[in-house]
C-alpha cells in the first residue's frame, strides 16, 4: 500500500473555539510524535485523517482499550465500520500492515479504517471535559507505521506488538497456580485458602517453580469494595500469608483500589461526576495516600501478587464493551486535578500503584491495556471465563487467547483468565482442552477448583503444570474464518480443539 504516514489532514477540537492550541509535530522514518501546546484553550480531540488508496480484499483486526469481550476479529474492508483502539493490522494475505501508537501515551488514540481512508481520533480530555494544560507543550503519542511483505499476520503483529513496547516489566519466573474465584463467587474463608494452597502444592508436586494461590473478591469486610480490612471468616491475613507460604505455596490478593467506603474518605475524595457509588479520585492527593497505605498494608502482611481490579469501570463508568471510539461517553464532568489528560491520570495510578507494590508481582484486571504495558507483569486481557457455562469460557477466553497472543511478553504477560472448574457444570471433556491450550500458551495458568476435583482432572491438571513450565512454539491457525480458533500449531505440530 502506498502510504505517508507524515501526509495527513488534522483538525483540534477545544470547549470553545480555538484560539492559542498548537499541534506540532517531530517525523522519523515510519513514525512521528504529537505534540500539543495550549494555555487558555481546553483541548478535547484531534481528527487526523490520511487518504489513502485502499484494497477491498483487505480485512482488519484491532485491538480494546481494556479487555476484550469475546469480540476480537478480522472484518473486510468494505465492512469495517468500528473504531480500533491503540492499533490495528490490515492483510490481503500477501503483505500486512499495523499502524497504531506506541504504549504508554498521554491520550486515548483509536482509529478507523474503511474505504474512506484512516482516521485516527485522539482523545485529550479531561474527565469529559477539555483539559486544561496551562502552557504546557505535551507529547499526546508517537504513531508508528510497519509493512511486511508477507501474509505472516501472527508473527508480523507479534514484531510490531514489539516495537510498540519499549520497556514491558515481565516476571521472573511463570506465574501459575490456583484463583478462588470461579468455584467459590465471593464465598470463602481461611481454611478454605488453606485447603486450595495445599491443593496446588500437591498438583505441583516435583516443580521448583512454586504456585500462587490467589484469593480473589471474598476476604474483605465488603463485597466488591473496600475498606481493605478481613472478615471474621479470614480474620489476620498476614497469619494465612504466613501459612500458605509454610504449605509451598505463594500468596496472592485481588483489590478493588477505587471503589471504598472507608468513613475516613470525604466527598471531595471523589470523582466529581453524578453518581451514587463511592468511586475515589486518583488525582486527589489524600486519595493517593489512601491507596498507598492500603498497598503497602497487603504488602506487610506478605502477599507477593496484587490482583487491582475494575478501576477502568471506576474512573469512567462503563465497560469496555459499551465503548468505541472514546474511553469515556459522559460530558460535563472533570477530576479533581483538571490539568492532565485522562491518559495522563491513568498512566500516574498505574505508577502509584507499582510503586506501593514494591517487589509484588501485578496483575492488572480491567486495565487499560496501552497505558498499562511496562506498569503491569500481567494484564487480564479479556473479559471473565466461567466455572459455570462453557461458552463463557470458550467465548471470553479463547477468542482473548488467540488475537491477543501477539501481545505477550511484548507489552506484559497475557492473562487469558482461569479454568473454572464448579462441581459438574462443566464437561471436563471441554474443560480439559481449555486447560490443555493454556498450558501451551506461554501465558499465566490459573485453575479455579477444590480438592474436590476427582483424580482423572488431577492428573490433568498436573500435567499441565509441567507442560506450563517449560517453553513451546504456539499459534492460531484459523483466525480468519473463527471467533474462537480450533487450529493451533504448537512444537510444529497442528493441534484441533473440539470446542
Amino acid at each position: 500500500m502506498n502510504f505517508d504516514i507524515n501526509k495527513y489532514t488534522a483538525t483540534l477540537i477545544c470547549e470553545d473555539k480555538v484560539s492559542d492550541a498548537v499541534i506540532e509535530t517531530v517525523s522519523k522514518k515510519n513514525e512521528f510524535d504529537l505534540i500539543l501546546s495550549a494555555t487558555r484553550d481546553k483541548p478535547k480531540f484531534i481528527e487526523l485523517h490520511w487518504d489513502v488508496t485502499c484494497n477491498e480484499n483487505m480485512v482488519v483486526l484491532g485491538d480494546k482499550w481494556e479487555r476484550s469481550y469475546g469480540d476480537l476479529e478480522f472484518r473486510k474492508l468494505t465492512e469495517n465500520d468500528r473504531y480500533m483502539p491503540w492499533y490495528f493490522i490490515a492483510t490481503d494475505s500477501k503483505k500486512c500492515f499495523c499502524f497504531g501508537v506506541k504504549t504508554l501515551p498521554n491520550s486515548f488514540v483509536s482509529f478507523r479504517y474503511d474505504m474512506n481512508g484512516i482516521t485516527a481520533l485522539v482523545d485529550v480530555r479531561n474527565g469529559g471535559n477539555g483539559v486544561h494544560l496551562g502552557g504546557r507543550k505535551l507529547l499526546l503519542a508517537t504513531f508508528v507505521y510497519s509493512q511486511y511483505d508477507n501474509g505472516n499476520v501472527f508473527e508480523n503483529l507479534k514484531d510490531y506488538c514489539k516495537k510498540l513496547c519499549d520497556s514491558p516489566v515481565l516476571p521472573k519466573e511463570r506465574i501459575y497456580g490456583g484463583n478462588n474465584w470461579y468455584y467459590a463467587y465471593g464465598e470463602s474463608s481461611y481454611e478454605q485458602i488453606i485447603s486450595d494452597a495445599k491443593l496446588q502444592v500437591e498438583l505441583s508436586e516435583g516443580i521448583s517453580n512454586r504456585p500462587f494461590q490467589v484469593i480473589d473478591d471474598c476476604w474483605q469486610i465488603n463485597s466488591t469494595e473496600g475498606p481493605w480490612y478481613p472478615n471474621e471468616k479470614f480474620g489476620d491475613m498476614k497469619k494465612l500469608a504466613d501459612e500458605i507460604k509454610k504449605i509451598g505455596a505463594r500468596p496472592g490478593i485481588w483489590v478493588r483500589l477505587l471503589h471504598n467506603r472507608d468513613e475516613a474518605i470525604t466527598d471531595d475524595m471523589r470523582i466529581n461526576r453524578e453518581s451514587e457509588e463511592h468511586y475515589l479520585d486518583p488525582t486527589h492527593p489524600e486519595v493517593q495516600n489512601f491507596i498507598r497505605a492500603d498497598i503497602e498494608r497487603i504488602r506487610d502482611w506478605g502477599y507477593e501478587l496484587l490482583k487491582h481490579d475494575f478501576s477502568t469501570y471506576d474512573l469512567f463508568c462503563e465497560w469496555g464493551s459499551k465503548l468505541d471510539a472514546v474511553i469515556t461517553k459522559t460530558d460535563n464532568w472533570h477530576f479533581y486535578d483538571k490539568t492532565k489528560t485522562n491518559a495522563e491520570i491513568v498512566i500516574d495510578f498505574y505508577k502509584l500503584i507499582k510503586e506501593a507494590a514494591g517487589d509484588m508481582y501485578i496483575i492488572g484486571c480491567n486495565t487499560i491495556s496501552h497505558l498499562s504495558a511496562g506498569l503491569v507483569h500481567l494484564s487480564r486481557t479479556g473479559d471473565d471465563t466461567s466455572g459455570r457455562e462453557w461458552e463463557r469460557t470458550k467465548k471470553m477466553g479463547v477468542n482473548t487467547l488467540a488475537f491477543r497472543l501477539p501481545q505477550n511478553e511484548a507489552f506484559y504477560m497475557c492473562d487469558a483468565d482461569c479454568v473454572g472448574i464448579l462441581d459438574n457444570n462443566i464437561p471436563w471433556e471441554k474443560n480439559s482442552q481449555w486447560l490443555h491450550l493454556l498450558s501451551y500458551s506461554n501465558t499465566p495458568l490459573f485453575i479455579s477448583c477444590t480438592d474436590k476435583i476427582d483424580d482423572k482432572c488431577k492428573a490433568d491438571i498436573k500435567e499441565a503444570y509441567k507442560v506450563f513450565n517449560t517453553p513451546h512454539t504456539i499459534k492460531p491457525i484459523d483466525i480468519f474464518d473463527n471467533l474462537t480458533p480450533k487450529k493451533w500449531e504448537i512444537d510444529g505440530k497442528i493441534v484441533e480443539y473440539e470446542w
